[in-house]
């Protein structure tokens, strides 16, 4: 257990800093589930949204820190490249 003063705000920021960014994480995977789900069903127009909150979401808790800038990336691309898939079908 932390001794000084200082120790201990660090352990309670830890575990406040840890808290909001469990839940950003948690919420991008339950968009990204939900993104999955329409891609199934196979309707692009919905899908098309969903990647949009997606991107933002992403970008912005890349922007916070939480995730890193290229994991983002990555993660924006991949299922940008399963939505454009689809959309091929479909024309």
């Amino acid at each position: 257990m932390a001794h000084s003063l200082s120790a201990k705000k660090r352990v309670r920021q830890d575990a406040k800093r840890n808290k909001i960014n469990r839940a950003r994480k948690s919420r991008i995977k339950t968009t990204i589930k939900q993104f999955e789900t329409t891609l199934a069903g196979g309707d692009v127009q919905a899908a098309d949204e969903k990647y949009k909150l997606i991107a933002a979401r992403l970008d912005k808790t890349a922007a916070a820190g939480t995730l890193h800038k290229k994991t983002a990336a990555r993660k924006k691309s991949r299922l940008a490249r399963r939505l454009n898939s689809l959309k091929a079908k479909k024309s």
